[in-house]
């Protein structure tokens, strides 16, 4: 799979080359976007505005690089996303999504979120 990554202080860009993600490329897509350079001590922001279609196993792709984000105290933005693939993805996991209209306010997501770990790590 192709894509690119540009890697700041605090967060790691994920965007994936690709127009389609299906059951063909779920699997890579989770390898890749979890085990990215410097993600051990970075929140994720999936920039999936080349992304038009995606079947089940795409969505489910996406919650669990998600998921596996908050798994390990770290927070994940999803930007650029289409207006059917944000309802597939409402639908799928209708709990509370950091789903951003622009790179700028899923970064402020982000750093909110991480902002808040450290204040409240601070407290204890």
């Amino acid at each position: 799979m192709k894509f690119k990554i540009d890697t700041k202080e605090k967060i790691v860009v994920f965007c994936p080359e690709i127009n389609a993600l299906d059951a063909n490329l779920s699997a890579s897509f989770i390898a890749t976007a979890t085990t990215l350079p410097g993600l051990e001590s970075r929140n994720l922001i999936l920039d999936l505005h080349l992304l038009e279609t995606a079947d089940e196993s795409g969505i489910e792709a996406i919650l669990a690089v998600y998921s596996h984000m908050y798994d390990n105290n770290r927070s994940c933005a999803i930007t650029g996303i289409n207006s059917t693939l944000t309802q597939l993805l409402k639908t799928a996991a209708p709990d509370n999504f950091n789903l951003a209209p622009t790179m700028a306010e899923a970064i402020d997501l982000v750093m909110m979120e991480e902002l808040e770990r450290e204040l409240l790590d601070g407290l204890e």
